[in-house]
């Protein structure tokens, strides 16, 4: 609202007008700046700096256990790609994917006409040399035959004599037997194809016993406590481990641990652990299923409880070092904490150092926080959500 004209004093209606016109206009200019002036003192009312609402995060004792969860694949305890060790025609097939055979049964078959043919022209070849050796050795003592013929007879027998060994087991290889009971779980070929010597044919596998198999990340390797004994004997009894599949997630089944690979996967740099299941009869497990290990390392992990925040509660300072704002629950204030991070588990993070158990730190909201500032907490179930302008 604009301010009302001030009246003027008495002197000045009564100056000569010779004087009164420039010494008006002077005093006009005066009196509308300091009424300007008066009327901006009067909005200009310093606002009191809000309170930043943020949701926050008791950081736990760490005396939970360390439990890990990885994605796991199922395999057979016993599998075996067959195949033939000569080459030559399928004749026939005696088996179906899904059978299950015993030991020794007949899996397969070769056509093995030729193979009985040299294996005839290896007995005739052998037969002669055979014959001239037993009579070089009887005319040796007598010195109707030198010392270097008979040796020459003698290395011809003993050549043909392998010779003829070598056929008569190619002659066997011409049919294909499973060297353990178990189930065919495919079969590569068909009849009256030609293959090649260590060509698959079937496969052959064990369901009894499976095996269940996990990459363990580098990064968490370099977090276990050094053993004096890295055996699977040593480390097996240190570590439970159970298994989960997504058709039944209430069922855990136990795993053993019987391999640990010491080397790394050259393409992922993990290290390859391998768990012993045993196929439970209430529910169909089969080689090639995707399940969901989990690993309880509390006791194979460095000493010293873990502490774990939600990763949202992590950010980094001018230097790009992790840190972390720790609120003070009398001022109701927060100040910048550099902490020491170390592996992610799904939206969690592990501290190494910075943080005691008990302390309240800022989880959501981080973006926009100074030292000192003045916060409150978000009432429980709502989100931080960006005032105008400000990223989340």
């Amino acid at each position: 609202m604009r301010a009302p004209m001030r009246r003027l004093p008495e002197q000045l209606l009564t100056m000569p007008r010779a004087l009164f016109h420039p010494l008006f206009a002077s005093l006009l200019v005066l009196l509308v700046a300091c009424d300007g002036d008066g009327d901006r003192d009067a909005g200009s009312v310093p606002a009191a700096p809000a309170v930043r609402p943020v949701k926050t995060f008791v950081v736990a004792s760490g005396d939970q256990s360390e439990q890990r969860s990885f994605p796991a694949r199922v395999e057979s305890a016993r599998r075996a790609d067959l195949s033939f060790r000569v080459p030559g025609t399928v004749a026939d097939i005696a088996v179906r994917e899904g059978d299950t055979v015993a030991e020794g049964a007949e899996l397969a078959r070769l056509d093995d006409t030729d193979f009985r043919i040299e294996l005839r022209d290896r007995e005739a070849t052998y037969q002669n040399a055979r014959r001239n050796f037993e009579r070089a050795r009887e005319l040796l003592p007598k010195g109707h035959i030198s010392r270097l013929d008979y040796d020459r007879l003698e290395a011809g027998y003993r050549t043909t004599e392998a010779a003829l060994q070598r056929s008569r087991r190619n002659l066997e290889y011409t049919v294909l037997k499973a060297p353990f009971a178990g189930s065919v779980a495919r079969r590569m070929v068909q009849r009256f194809e030609e293959v090649a010597p260590k060509q698959p044919v079937v496969t052959l596998q064990q369901l009894h016993a499976l095996e269940v198999k996990i990459d363990l990340p580098e990064r968490l390797l370099r977090s276990f406590e050094a053993q004096t004994d890295m055996s699977v004997e040593g480390t097996g009894s240190e570590a439970s481990a159970w298994v989960t599949f997504d058709g039944a997630p209430g069922r855990r089944i136990a795993l053993a641990l019987v391999e640990a690979a010491t080397r790394a996967d050259p393409e992922t740099q993990t290290y390859e652990l391998t768990f012993r299941m045993a196929n439970p009869d209430d529910m169909v497990v089969l080689p090639g299923m995707s399940a969901t290990a989990t690993v309880d390392l509390s006791r194979l992990l460095r000493a010293g409880p873990a502490m774990w925040i939600p990763a949202s509660a992590v950010t980094a300072d001018a230097a790009l070092e992790p840190m972390v704002w720790v609120l003070d629950p009398a001022a109701m204030t927060v100040s910048r904490r550099a902490v020491r991070t170390g592996e992610m588990q799904a939206d969690r993070i592990r501290v190494l150092s910075g943080l005691r158990a008990g302390e309240e730190i800022v989880a959501v909201g981080v973006a926009q926080l100074a030292d000192g500032l003045e916060v409150s907490r978000m009432p429980a179930g709502e989100q931080a959500t960006p005032r105008a302008g400000e990223p989340g």
